[in-house]
């Protein structure tokens, strides 16, 4: 008598899988670095504020209602004083754009640029001698 003959078995063949679904558009209407994006932010390219990125920016007033969405967050972060290479990391923009952006507000008297304040390197030795002078007097 001869063994029955095992059947193979085949493996079962699966649907394929769906397709991904399409990506949804950034906030600008495009893809994230897409530079459609910036120029909607920047406008046209005309003259800059001299500004470097530790210059400090203070918000006037608060943002407009017809203001767009980056220049009602750059109004809202600067009720204290923050510099544009701040600006530029909250916002995620490239410096060039919030130059552009930061410009168009300093021309509607909307923010006010500040230098940095800058310490001197070392203090004035008559003003410590006189100090020092103070302190052994008590």
């Amino acid at each position: 008598m001869t063994p029955p003959q095992r059947r193979r078995r085949r493996p079962q063949q699966l649907p394929p899988p769906p397709p991904p679904p399409p990506p949804k558009p950034a906030a600008g209407g495009g893809k994230p670095g897409n530079p459609e994006r910036l120029y909607t932010i920047a406008g046209t390219d005309g003259a800059r504020a001299e500004l470097d990125l530790v210059t400090l920016i203070v918000a006037r007033s608060g943002p407009p209602l017809s203001a767009s969405p980056e220049v009602a967050a750059v109004l809202r972060l600067c009720n204290a004083p923050l510099s544009v290479a701040e600006l530029s990391a909250y916002l995620q923009l490239p410096f060039s754009a919030m130059t552009v952006l930061i410009t168009e507000l300093i021309g509607g008297e909307l923010v006010q640029a500040r230098a940095p304040i800058v310490r001197q390197a070392l203090p004035d030795r008559s003003l410590l001698e006189a100090v020092m002078h103070g302190l052994q007097k008590l």
